[in-house]
């Protein structure tokens, strides 16, 4: 069986712009890989697992879209995979989207849950643009790092998540301020609640009315909007919410690890 590294080289042989998009799986970066397909990008989406290989069918251009299966808490694997698209490929855009939440008191976390969210939400997109960022600057490249409102609030039952958040939309603003002489252009998404299975182990879900809630084609929709504007304009950061600000409470939660792939 060939590695990962092999199937970089041989799935895509276009030499047109190239973008990476984690936690490409399911759910907002699903939507956003397929929003970088249609405008035209080769999209490398990296997820823990796909369920299987019809599920890339369901992308636009889905000849454009390449998973690759890794664990984005495995650093050198990770970072091999990344070496070797970026050698192949002219990465333009990365997207840090994956991410993990554990919610509830803090004191009932445990230090591999606390460890896991910082690594994701954190490590991970100060790794992957590390790895990128001399490319970026001498291409004018684009990062764009999904935060979420709880960057800018105070998260009772979720305090180690927000934290990450915030760390998250830090690094953004100071990178930004560090690279923007060489053209790199840094953004923060942050949605509010969003229709995906990142609550879906939580004793909470987003509300019944569509106005509860947002759609992950919406985080794209806004994705695309930051890739539209002009050179030299940067939307540095934006915010997403639904109308309503409602929850419903779930019945049981039969555990507490809450992931989204996308």
């Amino acid at each position: 069986m060939e590695s990962v590294e092999q199937k970089i080289i041989t799935r895509s042989e276009r030499s047109g712009e190239a973008a990476i998009v984690t936690g490409a799986s399911s759910g907002i970066g699903a939507a956003i890989s397929r929003r970088l397909c249609g405008l035209g990008y080769e999209v490398f989406g990296f997820a823990r697992h796909f369920e299987s290989e019809a599920e890339t069918e369901v992308f636009d251009g889905a000849e454009q879209f390449h998973p690759i299966v890794c664990d984005v808490l495995d650093t050198e694997h990770l970072c091999a995979c990344v070496k070797q698209i970026a050698s192949e490929h002219l990465v333009r855009i990365l997207v840090n989207n994956a991410g993990v939440g554990y919610y509830g008191l803090h004191e009932e976390l445990n230090p591999a849950k606390i460890k896991e969210l910082v690594r994701t939400n954190l490590e991970t997109p100060m790794i992957l643009t590390q790895q990128l960022l001399r490319q970026f600057k001498k291409n004018a490249g684009i990062i764009i790092n999904i935060s979420s409102v709880t960057a800018d609030e105070s998260n009772p039952h979720g305090c180690a998540y927000g934290a990450t958040k915030a760390g998250l939309a830090s690094f953004s603003h100071s990178l930004f301020d560090e690279t923007r002489k060489y053209g790199v252009k840094v953004v923060t998404i942050s949605p509010d609640m969003t229709k995906t299975n990142l609550y879906r182990n939580a004793d909470f879900q987003e509300g019944e009315e569509s106005a509860s809630y947002l759609l992950p084609e919406e985080i794209a929709d806004a994705v695309e909007f930051v890739l539209g504007q002009r050179e030299g304009l940067v939307v540095s950061d934006l915010k997403l919410k639904p109308q309503l600000h409602r929850i419903r409470r779930k019945q049981k939660v039969t555990n507490a690890k809450n992931k989204d792939e996308a």
